[in-house]
């Protein structure tokens, strides 16, 4: 019985990416995280989340559920579908923000649907835009496996911050 479980994580310091965030709008950010032009955050290591489909709008974040993430019942931790939903409705209105500006969750409403195992296999978190003001923004998020099972789905209301200067 294998009973040596670790879990090693590097990342990329997040300083490398940051300089970045000023002068790019939230859409071409995101995409150079997604396509490694601009390391990813280090969370995004810690949960092996990878972005794809940035449009504007809307972003996709995939993982592997993992018996790392277990809770005590055996199963993966709420937290992990919280953290990538809360990460694809943030990113979603990231895609939609001018170069400098920023935000931040005011609210996060998250609905389990059923339970997440290793054996799911990868998930997607679907962040969408539902509406975008001036100071805040509203949107929602739903999570997958690959044949369309939907685990979780979440709403949030984001404040919007900015320019940074």
């Amino acid at each position: 019985m294998d009973t040596d479980r670790r879990l090693v994580v590097e990342w990329t310091d997040p300083a490398e990416a940051l300089p970045r965030f000023a002068d790019l709008p939230g859409i071409e950010y995101l995409r150079r995280m997604s396509d490694g032009r601009l390391p990813a955050p280090p969370i995004a290591r810690v949960f092996g989340m990878r972005f794809s489909d940035v449009e504007d709008g809307r972003i996709t974040v995939g993982c592997d559920p993992r018996e790392a993430f277990f809770n005590p019942l055996g199963v993966v931790h709420g937290g992990l579908a919280c953290t990538m939903l809360d990460t694809a409705v943030g990113c979603a209105v990231h895609t939609t923000l001018p170069a400098g500006t920023g935000y931040t969750s005011i609210d996060l409403s998250v609905s389990y649907l059923r339970p997440l195992l290793p054996s799911v296999g990868p998930v997607t978190a679907t962040g969408t835009v539902v509406k975008r003001g001036r100071r805040v923004a509203f949107a929602e998020g739903v999570l997958t496996d690959e044949a369309g099972t939907v685990y979780a789905t979440a709403t949030s209301s984001l404040l919007v911050m900015g320019p940074q200067g």
